[in-house]
């Protein structure tokens, strides 16, 4: 089985760039204190990456 990551927004995007909040959008991320459970790929850790600072991440 493919390893998993969980995702939350623990900031709000208000005052976040446009670009930033289309990755939150694009991880699946709509309101704050919502968690999503991705696959642990080099494409997901690098969309988090870009947005490290309005989410948590957790490896499951």
């Amino acid at each position: 089985m493919a390893k998993m990551i969980r995702i939350t927004l623990t900031k709000s995007t208000i005052g976040a760039s446009p670009k930033q909040r289309k990755v939150v959008e694009a991880l699946g991320l709509k309101k704050m204190h919502q968690s999503v459970e991705l696959v642990d790929s080099p494409v997901t850790r690098g969309a988090v990456e870009k947005v490290k600072h309005l989410v948590t991440l957790e490896e499951l």
